[in-house]
């Protein structure tokens, strides 16, 4: 009845939002070499549904997606933000561009039931995580459909977001299901 019961693994997802096509480049080579081996990697989408990024990263973002091989810990989260905040940083430096966040990383994790991204931001929706960082479910996943929320950020209502999302949940239950064969 007490007994405590460890999380199961789950992907690790990064969304890049990056100022043109070298920064994207940039930025999956610095997530490979500091998280290892990718195993799914999106198609490149222009981020059009809000001008939000634009001082930040100028006028033509570029998203993707990528996720990393091996499953981690849950528990992992919060370390793994400050993480790619720091990376931000670096390709920042690195990159040298008339934008201040040529890069920007979203990391989360996705379960079979859900995406949960990480925030340095709370709101209301947001639960803390410790190392002042929040964690939000942005998607949950029911009946074989992805589910969005009033709060749920535009783009990741569209379908093709979703589609990838399904490939990566996909990918998980069988490294899950393999893990316990």
């Amino acid at each position: 009845m007490w007994e405590l019961k460890s999380p199961a693994r789950v992907k690790l997802i990064i969304g890049i939002l990056a100022a043109d096509e070298n920064a994207r480049a940039a930025a999956v080579d610095y997530i490979k070499e500091r998280f290892g081996e990718l195993d799914l990697v999106s198609d490149i989408w222009p981020f059009t549904q809000t001008t939000y990024y634009k001082n930040e990263t100028g006028e033509n973002i570029l998203r993707q997606f990528v996720t990393v091989e091996r499953t981690i810990s849950p528990g992992r989260l919060a370390k793994i933000k400050l993480k790619t905040n720091r990376m931000e940083q670096a390709l920042a430096e690195q990159l040298k561009y008339d934008v201040p966040r040529p890069v920007n990383f979203d990391p989360g994790v996705i379960e079979p039931s859900k995406l949960v991204l990480a925030s340095t931001k709370n709101f209301s929706q947001r639960i803390y995580i410790g190392k002042k960082v929040w964690a939000e479910l942005t998607l949950m996943y029911d009946k074989g459909i992805w589910k969005t929320f009033d709060y749920t950020y535009p783009d990741y209502k569209q379908t093709h977001y979703q589609e990838f999302f399904n490939k990566v949940r996909t990918k998980l239950v069988e490294q899950l299901k393999s893990r316990h064969s």
